[in-house]
């Protein structure tokens, strides 16, 4: 089980900071009108008017809005990494996959519940059209194995990224499912996930 190459690049990366500066206001802008109007009314020339740019910054960066919807969703992993990194520090090792398993589910679900456009792209899982050659879900058990290894003293080897593979598309499953029959997620069915991924990493980690 190999790791999956990274995200489709940008046409052209920014090298200067206003360059950077006017990425982030696309970006930001195409997760505002996700949340909006949704992936089908999206449109290049919305997102360029809503960030205040010309349409030809846009097609710099991106040649479509798939692409940019991709871009976005490498933007929320890179985001949740860092915030699970963070929260894994403020915490510790005392609670061991416990404590790092509850941090990983906690801050996807704080994601879904408050980042902008988040809800209709995720790490890419979500995006409506296309096939979905990516493999959104190995590439976050890939980051979560690469992050985690070290916190829980294993090799980051094949098992333990199929380890991870299975509770991410888990995860993945039952979130998207609480977040169907409750706008803010039902509990209820979060608390079943969150026992069923302790249930199976229990008898895989020890």
């Amino acid at each position: 089980m190999k790791p999956v190459p990274p995200a489709t690049p940008l046409r052209r990366a920014p090298v200067q900071r206003r360059s950077a500066e006017r990425l982030t206001r696309i970006l930001d802008a195409c997760a505002d009108l996700l949340d909006e109007v949704g992936y089908d009314a999206l449109s290049t020339r919305a997102v360029a008017q809503r960030a205040s740019v010309p349409i030809g910054s846009v097609y710099r960066f991106f040649g479509n809005k798939r692409q940019m919807a991709d871009a976005l969703a490498q933007r929320n992993l890179e985001r949740y990494t860092v915030r699970v990194t963070e929260r894994l520090r403020q915490t510790g090792e005392d609670g061991g996959w416990r404590t790092a398993m509850d941090v990983v589910l906690d801050e996807y679900l704080e994601m879904k519940r408050t980042a902008p456009g988040f809800s209709l792209v995720d790490f890419g899982n979500q995006i409506p059209v296309g096939a979905r050659q990516s493999e959104p879900n190995h590439r976050v058990a890939d980051r979560l194995t690469d992050l985690l290894s070290g916190y829980l003293d294993r090799e980051p080897d094949e098992d333990l990224r199929r380890v991870f593979l299975i509770a991410v598309e888990t995860a993945d499953t039952l979130v998207h499912l609480a977040f169907r029959v409750a706008p803010e997620g039902d509990q209820r069915i979060i608390e079943e996930a969150r026992e069923m991924l302790r249930a199976y990493l229990a008898r895989v980690l020890g």
